[in-house]
């Protein structure tokens, strides 16, 4: 979708370990600003989060809400969808991993798209996207780089 919003950032690390933080739902609100209460609700076969409720603060927006995940075989991508929410009426999310020549580095892509209940301009909502999707790299750089 074009609307969506976009970023990357190089990790200083694997890929199997930036995959492994962003997998790692029980400790965001250890890293995660705005994750006031991350708890993983179901699971897949392969033990993979499937569904996850969140409890975020931003100040200027407090939310509930409920992501179902998908994995990429290969552990190098995973994608999820809003499954319920009391603010939000969609959100469509990707982490995307690409691994540098000699492994030691990681090109990490989020993609983003959310729209809430109440009316929002297109550029007031991409901006907003924008501002999660680049504080969430930051942060997830910040975590990764950090636990060596």
């Amino acid at each position: 979708m074009s609307d969506r919003t976009q970023a990357s950032i190089v990790v200083d690390a694997p890929a199997e370990r930036v995959m492994a933080a962003i997998a790692d739902f029980d400790n965001y609100p250890k890293w995660v600003a705005t994750a006031k209460e991350v708890t993983v609700l179901e699971r897949s076969a392969d033990g993979r989060p499937a569904r996850v409720r969140f409890v975020i603060d931003a100040g200027f927006l407090k939310d509930t809400y409920e992501l179902v995940y998908t994995w990429e075989a290969g552990g190098r991508a995973v994608s999820w969808e809003l499954a319920e929410s009391t603010m939000q009426r969609s959100q469509h999310g990707s982490y995307e991993l690409r691994s540098s020549v000699d492994g030691a580095s990681t090109t990490v892509t989020y993609t983003l798209e959310v729209t809430v209940h109440i009316p929002m301009l297109g550029m007031l909502r991409r901006k907003a996207e924008k501002t999660i999707t680049d504080t969430a790299l930051k942060e997830l750089k910040r975590h990764v780089e950090g636990s060596e």
